[in-house]
This record gives C-alpha cells, structure tokens and sequence, in this order.
C-alpha cells in the first residue's frame, strides 16, 4: 500500500508543527521520519494514522482519499512508544483485542481470535508468553507485544511512533535489526518516527530528515550521510567539524585552508562554513602538499577499533575531532602534544547566513 500525502500543514495554537508537507511511500517501503524533538515527524504519522486531523492538505492510501476517513476505516496498525498494553489482560488477550472489538459481522470466532494471536506471538518469538501479564515483561518483550497487537488487524500499513524510545540501548539495537528482518519477511508498507540518527540510517529503506515542521531531505541512507542537502542535515546527522571562513574571488578560505569555492557560492562575496566529518580528516606528521592545516593533539580516546583524536587548530585555536583505524594511529604513535597537520579528504562549503541549529 503506497502512502501520499499532499501539502500538509498543521498548526497547534500560534505553534505551526507542519508546513507544507509533501511526501509519498511506495507500497513495500520502511521510511523513518527522523529529526530533533519539536520538528512535526510525530504529528505527520498522526495525521497519516488519522489519529490528527490536519488543517490543510490530503492523505492518499493506495490511489484513494483517506484525509476525511476516521482511523479505524484506514486500515492502519499504530505502535505507539510506551507500548499502551492493557494492564489487567493477558499477552495473548492484548494481541487479540484488536480482533474481539470488531463488530459482530465482521468478527472471527473465538478459537480463530485464538489461533491468529498465536501465530502473531511465534512471529514476534513470544511463544510460550501469552498467559503472562504485560508487567511481567521486559520492555523489550511488550514492545513486541504491541507490535504484534498493530498486526492483529492485518493493516495495510504499519505506523510505529518512536517504538525502541523507552528501551536502553543494547535491547534498541537487536529489536531494530528483528524489526528490520520482519519488515522483510512482511513486505509491509512501514512509516516509523525517531530521533536517533543510528536507527534511522540503520533500518530505513528512504529517511526523511525534518526540520521545523519543513522537510530537509528526503534519501536513502546513504545518500542523506553522504551528500546532506543543507547544513542542518550535514550538522544532524552524525558527528561533524564546523571551520569558519569567507569565500572571496571564488575562493573559499576556511580556517586556515584555501579551497576552491563551490559553484553555488563561487560569484559571491560572503561568510562561509566548511563541515568536514570526523573520519574524513587525514593526520599526518608533516604536510603532504596538500591544503593543510597544523594542530596540536589535545586528547587521544584509544578504546574501540577506530581511535578519536581530539586536536586544537594552531590558526585559530579551534576544536577538531578526528576519528582514525587503529593500525593509522598505532602507525603515527600520537602522544597529546605533539604538533601534526590535517587535511580535509571531503569538505562541504555551505554560506554562513543557512540554518543549521537544531
């Protein structure tokens, strides 16, 4: 089931949560919906759900006008965050409520209720939990639960509202990869909202990078990491140097590098900012020809295969991060202190007057 919606804006008082919002997921698809607390991602799913109701636009399911149709008539699993499973039911019953309230017509049977929930607790590996209460749980295991419960229904698509939020990290990261294998074993249309970058680079077929209620980027994994389309993407996701300059006679000086400008700003005389990620800094003990700029290490965090040197530019007494393999510090034999040059492998020149706050 593909979903499309069609500029989409949603207000809540003075506050506007949504502006103008346009999106389409292709039947089959897990896109998340990733972006800083505040930035409308969860009132996008709402609306979608029809658990809100926007003030402007449209939500298409499958070709067909679902805007005015109530939740219940969109054929719609939802997940919410903090599971919502009923206390004083079983495992087994909180699976299959969504079946038992079913109108009489359309209702299975009890032993049918039964088997289907069943079989959703095997799906979820659960077997063998359905008698127990949702308190005597991990958290993990009731997310599950509610997963299970989304899938009772049989919807044509599966809406998850920050479903790993409530869960501490290692549990986060093997629900993440089953909820992934799942997602390929269903072929489910699959929309889910985060705010932890990993997830969402993680598990998602598309990320939708929101921004102030305004969409940033729409990409694949990949493509959103690689080649941000602004600098609050660029900022957002993942770790990232900020070097400070002008660019002046389509030259682009950043710290202390002198780069050509990008074509964008190459007939413009203004302030500039260079992102350079962490990994894509080059250190070495002399300079190599290159543009280049001397540091000084400050702090070396040796724990893990890959090695973060933390270094302050001897030009502007600026923090660098910089992240190395372990063979390529062990090959420098770094001690904090000494006196090393850095070069960019990639930089991104973006004007300083663009928003990248978060």
């Amino acid at each position: 089931m593909s979903i499309e919606v069609s500029h989409i804006s949603k207000s809540f008082g003075g506050f506007q949560a949504l502006n103008d919002i346009n999106l389409k997921v292709e039947s089959g698809e897990l896109v998340a919906l990733l972006g800083p607390s505040g930035c409308g991602k969860t009132t996008l799913l709402r609306i979608i759900a029809g658990l809100e109701a926007a003030d402007e636009g449209s939500v298409v399911v499958e070709g067909k006008d679902a805007t005015n149709q109530a939740a219940r008539e969109r054929g719609v699993g939802f997940v919410f965050q903090h599971y919502a499973l009923f206390r004083h039911l079983s495992v087994l019953e909180n699976v299959a409520f969504g079946l038992r309230v079913r109108p009489r017509s359309l209702r299975p049977s009890n032993a049918e209720i039964k088997t289907k929930a069943l079989e959703l607790l095997r799906l979820v590996q659960l077997e063998g939990l359905e008698k127990r209460s949702p308190s005597e749980l991990s958290g993990g295991q009731r997310q599950r639960v509610a997963l299970a419960r989304a899938l009772a229904v049989e919807p044509n698509v599966l809406l998850l509202d920050e479903p790993f939020g409530a869960l501490d990290a290692q549990v986060r990261i093997e629900l993440r990869r089953w909820l992934r294998r799942l997602h390929d074993d269903l072929h489910m249309t699959s929309v889910f909202v985060t705010h932890d970058q990993e997830e969402a680079l993680e598990l998602a077929d598309r990320v939708v990078v929101m921004n102030k209620g305004q969409i940033e980027q729409i990409g694949t994994p990949q493509e959103v990491y690689e080649r941000p389309a602004s600098p609050f993407v660029y900022h957002f996701l993942g770790s990232v140097n900020l070097f400070h300059g002008r660019v002046h006679n389509g030259r682009a000086t950043i710290g202390s590098l002198d780069i050509a400008a990008p074509d964008d700003l190459i007939n413009t005389e203004s302030k500039a900012v260079g992102f350079v990620r962490p990994h894509e800094l080059e250190i070495s003990r002399s300079p190599n020809g290159k543009a280049t700029l001397q540091a000084r290490v400050s702090h070396i965090h040796a724990v893990g295969a890959t090695i973060r040197v933390e270094l302050v530019d001897a030009s502007t007494r600026e923090f660098i991060s910089a992240e190395l393999t372990r063979s390529r510090y062990q090959e420098l034999a770094l001690v904090v202190g000494d006196q090393v040059y850095v070069t960019p492998s990639n930089i991104r020149v973006f004007a300083a007057d663009l928003d990248f706050s978060i």
